[in-house]
C-alpha cells in the first residue's frame, strides 16, 4: 500500500513524537518503525519533486486507501459483454478496494446468461452462458482531463488468456474518432503502448509499440509493482514503464483522417480500468489459475499551471 505525501509525513513525525518519548528497552522498536517510516516516504517523495520540479501540480488522485467498492464519485462501471468478443462478462462486484489496493478480480464462474438470445447474430447474446467474470471501472461522466501527466503504480499477471489494460477515450465521438489511448495493455506475452485516431476508411489508425514481458524478466518482473506514465501536452503524447519511453506520437500526425479535421487529443478523455480475458487478442485462458487479479496501488493526474 502506498500513502499520500501527507499521511506519510504525519507517519514520520509520529514517530519521532514517540522516539522521544521512550525508554532505552524500546529504542530498537520505534527505530524499526522510523526505518519502515522512510522506506515508504522517500520513494514518493522522490516521485512527487521530480513531478514538481517539471512543473507539474497535483490536480486528481485515488489512492484506494478505503476498502469496499471504488470511489462513485470517481468510477462506474461497464457491465455485460462489451467488446472484442472476450470470454468475460463484466460485473461491478470484481472490483473493489482492499488493504489500500484497488482489486479488479477475473474469475472463472459458470451462470446463465442474462441476454442470452438463441439464434441471435450479436456475439453478446448469443452465448448461453457466463464462464468467466471480471470488472472494468471508468471515470466517464465523472473525471475526464485534457493534457497532463497520468501516473499509475500497479502489478499485472501475465498468465496466458489474460488481457489487463489502463486507458483512455475521447468525451466526444463514437470509437475510434473520438481518440484511443492505451497507457498499460498487456496480452500473450507483450506489453503494448498505443496510440488510436480515425483512419480514411473510418477504422481505427494505430502508432503502437510493443515490448516483450520477456526481455523484461518475465514472471519475476510480473512480481512486482510498476510505474506506468503517460506525459500528454499540446504537442505529442508520450508513453512510459518505469520512466523508460516506450512510445512518443506528435498529435499533428493524430487527426482523424476522414476529412473532418478533428483532432481527438484535443479533448478531455476519461480512463479506464480493466481485466479482460481470451477474446479477439487475449489468448487462450484454460490453463490459467483463477480468481486471478490486476492490482493497482494508485492512480495520478498532474497538470501544469
Amino acid at each position: 500500500m502506498y500513502y499520500t505525501l501527507f499521511e506519510k509525513t504525519y507517519i514520520f513525525h509520529s514517530f519521532v513524537k514517540e522516539k522521544d518519548s521512550i525508554n532505552f528497552s524500546e529504542k530498537n522498536v520505534v527505530m524499526n518503525k522510523l526505518f519502515f517510516c522512510l522506506l515508504i516516504w522517500i520513494p514518493d517523495f522522490h516521485l512527487q519533486a521530480q513531478n514538481i520540479s517539471k512543473g507539474y501540480h497535483l490536480v486528481w488522485a485515488d489512492e484506494f486507501n478505503k476498502n469496499g467498492a471504488p470511489d462513485p464519485a470517481n468510477w462506474t462501471y461497464e457491465k455485460g459483454f462489451v467488446r472484442n468478443k472476450e470470454f468475460q462478462y463484466y460485473q461491478p462486484e470484481n472490483a473493489y478496494c482492499e488493504n489500500g489496493f484497488l482489486i479488479i478480480e477475473a474469475k472463472k464462474e459458470s451462470k446463465p446468461n442474462p441476454g442470452y438470445l438463441a439464434n441471435s447474430n450479436d456475439w453478446r447474446k448469443n452465448r448461453a452462458n457466463i464462464e468467466y467474470t471480471s470488472a472494468c471501472i471508468e471515470s466517464k461522466g465523472l473525471q475526464s482531463w485534457q493534457y497532463g501527466r497520468f501516473e499509475m503504480r500497479a502489478r499485472i499477471d501475465i498468465s496466458k488468456g489474460l488481457w489487463p489494460a489502463w486507458w483512455t477515450l475521447g468525451s466526444t465521438k463514437p470509437w475510434p474518432a473520438n481518440g484511443e489511448i492505451d497507457i498499460m495493455e498487456y496480452y500473450r506475452g507483450m506489453l503494448l503502448a498505443n496510440i488510436a485516431c480515425l483512419d480514411n476508411n473510418r477504422k481505427a489508425e494505430w502508432y503502437s509499440n510493443r515490448f516483450s514481458t520477456d526481455s523484461l524478466g518475465g514472471n519475476k518482473w510480473a512480481t512486482k509493482f510498476h510505474i506506468w506514465r503517460m506525459d500528454w501536452d499540446e504537442v505529442s503524447i508520450s508513453l512510459f514503464l518505469d520512466d523508460v519511453l516506450l512510445n512518443k506520437t506528435t498529435l499533428d500526425k493524430l487527426v482523424n483522417k476522414d476529412g473532418s479535421g478533428f483532432e481527438p487529443f484535443k479533448q478531455p478523455h476519461f480512463m479506464l480500468l480493466n481485466l479482460a480475458i481470451g477474446g479477439d487478442n487475449g489468448g487462450d485462458p484454460s490453463t490459467t489459475i483463477f480468481p486471478n487479479r490486476f492490482e493497482v496501488d494508485y492512480v495520478r493526474v498532474y497538470q501544469k499551471n
